[in-house]
C-alpha cells in the first residue's frame, strides 16, 4: 500500500518511477493505472466529525402576568366618639343618670340609684352595685346590709343623714345580683368620678372585693387591697377597703376586722377635720 502511494507521489511530481534490480517494471500505463487507483487508505480514512444536527429549539410559554395588587385607597379612619363628660352639677348628674342608656344594665332595672347624703360629705362610701330592695326603692344599701351598714357608721360617728355619703360603682342592678361587668362599670365610671369631684371627700372607704377591684382597676383578692392606704383619681383620693356588709353578715367572724377598719376610718377622719378647722 506504500508503493502504491508513492508512485502516485511520483507521478505526481512528473518523476520517473525506479525499481529495484530484478523487480519487474511497471508500464508507464500499469503505473497510471495504478496511480489512478483508489488506495484502501483512502478507504481506510475516517468519516470527518459531523457535528450533530441541533435540537429544536423549544420556546417555553411565556408565565402568566402577575396580578397587581389593587391601588391602594386612603380611607379616612372612623371618627372616635369623643368620650363622655357627666354633667358638673348636682341637678344635671342626678338626671343624666336616671335617663342614662349607656350600657345594658338599662333594660332590666326598675330604678337608677343615684347616691344618698349630704353633698360635702368627709366620708363617701362605695359599694358594688343595688341589690333587689335598693332597684325598687332607689336608694343605695336598704336591705338587711344596710341597716348593718348604718350600724357599723353610727359606732364611729357617722350617718347617712349628715357626715356619710353612699353610692355604688354601677347605678342600676346587675340581674340575678351578678357582679357587674367590666363594660357596666365603665359606662357609670363618670357617674362616680363626677360624684367624687363634688363631695370631694377626705377619705373613701369601699366595700368589699367587687367595689375594691373595680374602683382601683386591680384584680388583687381582697386579702391584699385591705389593709394598705390607696389613692384614687387626680386628686388622690385617700381609700380604705374593707369587708361588704352582706359578707358580714354571712361570716360574722370578720366583723371583728371589720371594726378595726372603721376604727382607722374614724382616726383618719378625725385627724383630717381637725386640721382643717
Amino acid at each position: 500500500m506504500q508503493s502504491q502511494r508513492r508512485a502516485r507521489l511520483l507521478k505526481a511530481l512528473d518523476l520517473e518511477v525506479w525499481a529495484r534490480r530484478g523487480a519487474p517494471r511497471i508500464a508507464a500505463a500499469d503505473t497510471a493505472s495504478v496511480l489512478d487507483a483508489p488506495s484502501m487508505a483512502d478507504y481506510d480514512q475516517p468519516e470527518a466529525d459531523v457535528p450533530p444536527a441541533p435540537a429544536p429549539r423549544t420556546i417555553a410559554p411565556r408565565p402568566a402576568p402577575r396580578p397587581q395588587p389593587p391601588p391602594l385607597l386612603l380611607v379616612e379612619p372612623e371618627p372616635v366618639a369623643p368620650p363622655y363628660v357627666a354633667p358638673a352639677d348636682w341637678d344635671g348628674l342626678a338626671a343624666a343618670v336616671a335617663s342614662c342608656t349607656r350600657c345594658k344594665l338599662c333594660k332590666t332595672r326598675t330604678k337608677t340609684v343615684f347616691g344618698v347624703g349630704p353633698q360635702d360629705a368627709s366620708l363617701l362610701v362605695i359599694g358594688e352595685g343595688p341589690g333587689t330592695d335598693e332597684d325598687q326603692r332607689g336608694e343605695p344599701f336598704v336591705g338587711k346590709a344596710g341597716k348593718l351598714l348604718d350600724e357599723m357608721l353610727n359606732s364611729i360617728g357617722r350617718a347617712r343623714a349628715s357626715n356619710a355619703y353612699i353610692a355604688n360603682v354601677v347605678k342600676c342592678r346587675p340581674p340575678g345580683n351578678r357582679d357587674p361587668e367590666s363594660d357596666e362599670v365603665a359606662a357609670c365610671r363618670p357617674f362616680l368620678d363626677r360624684q367624687i369631684e363634688l363631695i370631694q371627700p377626705q377619705l373613701v372607704l369601699a366595700l368589699g372585693r367587687i367595689a375594691a377591684q373595680r374602683l382601683l382597676g386591680s384584680d388583687a383578692p381582697l386579702s391584699k387591697l385591705r389593709g394598705p392606704l390607696h389613692a384614687y383619681g387626680p386628686a388622690k383620693t385617700p381609700v380604705l377597703i374593707s369587708y361588704h356588709p352582706a359578707y358580714l353578715l354571712r361570716s360574722p367572724g370578720e366583723k371583728a376586722k371589720s371594726w378595726l377598719d372603721l376604727k382607722r376610718v374614724h382616726q383618719m377622719l378625725a385627724k383630717s377635720e381637725a386640721a382643717a378647722r
